[in-house]
């Protein structure tokens, strides 16, 4: 489990840098985007890797491991608005307040992939990493049903707890991805 740890712990650190860089580059302009615009942003490019698995080839520079990191940091977006509320007027949280909340939602993801692989026994390294882009889009439909019951459900988890998988689900294709390119 440590490896895991430290593997979890260098892929979030690229995803943070990346959305670090954008933040700097375009501010907070995701703080106008209401829940379901961060749900189908996340659609989008879970949809597009999907279509490169598909395919074989793409026709866009970015490339699948790029598609993941996106889909974290948007997936961290969404913890963020979901705490926050979306900003209407204003799109100017600073920078290190941003990434003061991100590393607070990474943590709480992390500390949840900590007990279900306690629990699951690492099941997801058995995984492909198209089963895991399946998962993830299986995740964002129910967000999805979720927004559309307007936040209410009889006997399942809310929208945060599928954001937290998929962190975590994406997370695992990018340590997988990682570990195919060293061998």
């Amino acid at each position: 489990m440590k490896v895991t740890d430290n593997q979890y712990d260098n892929v979030v650190e690229d995803c943070k840098t990346v959305f670090e860089k954008k933040m700097n580059d375009y501010g907070s302009a995701w703080r106008v985007l209401r829940l379901p615009s961060l749900t189908d942003q996340i659609f989008i490019k879970a949809q597009r890797i999907r279509s490169i698995e598909d395919k074989g080839t793409k026709k866009i520079a970015e490339g699948i491991k790029d598609e993941f990191t996106g889909i974290v940091n948007y997936a961290v977006m969404a913890l963020i608005q979901l705490e926050l509320g979306p900003s209407v007027n204003e799109a100017n949280m600073p920078v290190d307040e941003a990434l003061k909340h991100y590393k607070q939602f990474i943590g709480e993801a992390k500390m949840l992939m900590q007990d279900k692989n306690h629990d699951y026994g690492e099941a997801w390294r058995d995984m492909r990493i198209n089963s895991l882009t399946d998962i993830i889009l299986m995740k964002l439909f129910r967000i999805k049903q979720i927004e559309d019951n307007k936040g209410v459900t009889e006997v399942s988890e809310g929208v945060d707890a599928n954001y937290f998988d998929i962190i975590n689900y994406a997370v695992f294709a990018l340590i997988k991805i990682e570990e195919d390119k060293n061998q």
